[in-house]
């Protein structure tokens, strides 16, 4: 939630509750916690295994973001500094002038008198082609068809509004977590 941790947690509170913040934290830390055991125990050659994480930027300091990322407890990018210590690659994977416009149009929506009911400001449908998270997936799509090598493993870290898979390639195969876990046996 970067800089609107505290603004989504007090106005979270005001709707719901002390207590419902306190049991969301809870499930948030089971769900991370659970994620990393399954992430370890694959069963991957790391060093033929390419990491895509939704919202880091193709910009040349993408593991100085990953760092200082996952220093100020974010869980995913935990995550991805342990795989790259077992030799996975780590990738950029967004535009950044998109996640600069999309942080542009989430800092204005709060406070913009033109938002509607459903908080969308009437230009937050993106650049005429689709909306912007549509946009994102399609980058982010091409991006892993760009970088990610024959024989190669990728593991895409997204948020669940995304909708990458569709505009993967048919070269590309794809399994879930979930289908992994349950083809190995160990399904949650």
């Amino acid at each position: 939630m970067g800089s609107s941790a505290e603004a989504v947690r007090t106005a979270y509170i005001a709707h719901q509750g002390p207590e419902a913040w306190a049991e969301s934290r809870r499930a948030i830390a089971a769900f991370w916690a659970g994620l990393e055991e399954a992430v370890r125990a694959l069963d991957l050659d790391f060093g033929r295994v390419r990491l895509y994480q939704d919202g880091l930027p193709v910009c040349g300091h993408e593991l100085e973001i990953v760092r200082d990322l996952a220093e100020t407890g974010g869980p995913n990018y935990r995550i991805l500094l342990d795989l790259m210590a077992r030799g996975a690659a780590l990738e950029g994977t967004e535009d950044p002038d998109l996640l600069i416009r999309e942080y542009a149009l989430l800092k204005a929506v709060p406070s913009d008198p033109a938002a509607g009911a459903d908080g969308q400001r009437p230009d937050a449908a993106g650049s005429g082609t689709g909306s912007l998270l549509e946009d994102r997936d399609r980058f982010i799509a091409r991006r892993i068809d760009a970088s990610l090598r024959p024989g190669e493993t990728g593991i895409l870290f997204l948020g669940a509004l995304h909708d990458v898979i569709s505009r993967l390639p048919p070269t590309i195969a794809v399994r879930t977590l979930d289908q992994v876990l349950t083809e190995s046996g160990s399904g949650r």
